[in-house]
């Protein structure tokens, strides 16, 4: 498979959560921002809102993948399918902190039963699960022979990975 691809696939697997790790990132490191502030007050703010309502919006990325399959570019296409692949399996795992995925037809924001961080919707055993197939498909990558740039990329991106469900299980949540 090209390099272009994978570069497409595994950037476009990023891109829906990039702003909110970049804007998280500064307000909690750079501006010494409490998290307490940082995810209830910042997260829910219009204008983080509405970062997050264009890069989660499955009609961006649809009008977006349209337009690589059009213009025959496969990275494009990877890197939009991936982003669509990813806002599909983010939308059932977000109770009360979901996105407009829909935006800008609607500002509607699906509230699901479950969540991939907070305890109370079932983040003890979504979490490790998540943590779980991640490290598979890093595993399969390694047993694919992929090029070692590819790995060393993937295992730093699950040590992110298990790093992140680790603050959401033990820092950021509330086991009552």
């Amino acid at each position: 498979m090209k390099t272009s691809v994978i570069l497409g696939a595994l950037f476009g697997a990023i891109l829906p959560d990039l702003s909110l790790y970049v804007m998280a990132g500064v307000a909690l490191f750079v501006l010494n921002i409490s998290p307490h502030r940082v995810f209830n007050e910042l997260y829910f703010s219009e204008s983080w809102q509405t970062v997050f309502a264009i890069d989660n919006s499955f009609v961006v990325w649809f009008a977006l993948l349209t337009l690589a399959i059009w213009t025959k570019r496969s990275w494009a296409v990877a890197l939009c399918g991936a982003a669509l692949l990813h806002l599909l399996f983010d939308l059932p795992l977000h109770h009360d902190d979901g996105r407009p995925h829909f935006w800008p037809f609607t500002d509607w924001v699906f509230e699901s039963p479950f969540s991939y961080w907070d305890v109370r919707h079932g983040a003890h055993w979504i979490a490790p699960i998540e943590a779980g197939l991640a490290t598979l498909a890093c595993i399969a990558l390694w047993i694919k022979r992929s090029p070692i740039w590819l790995g060393c990329a993937c295992l730093v991106l699950l040590g992110m990975e298990l790093w992140v469900v680790r603050q959401w299980l033990f820092f950021f949540t509330d086991s009552t």
